[in-house]
């Protein structure tokens, strides 16, 4: 009787390990994916910081664009 019990529970517990063991590779497998998409979201990070450092610039640049322009209509009298 003991045999017929203990050969059910064996195959169950070889089943959960398979499983288990299955489990484990997709884990490490979703690890890695998980770990590439942290990558890109840094690089898109640094990309953005870089945006925003470029539009600084070219407002700073506009900016005394406009001044040189008011400058010049008030010495040309073309502006109040």
């Amino acid at each position: 009787m003991t045999d017929n019990v203990e050969n059910p529970i064996s195959e169950h517990l070889r089943a959960i390990r398979g499983d288990l063991s299955n489990l484990g590779g997709k884990v490490d497998n979703l690890t890695l994916r998980v770990g590439s998409l942290e990558d890109h979201v840094a690089g898109m990070r640094r990309d953005l910081a870089l945006l925003h450092g470029d539009l600084a610039q070219v407002s700073h640049r506009l900016d005394l664009h406009d001044r040189r322009l008011d400058r010049i209509e008030k010495r040309l009298e073309l502006a109040d």
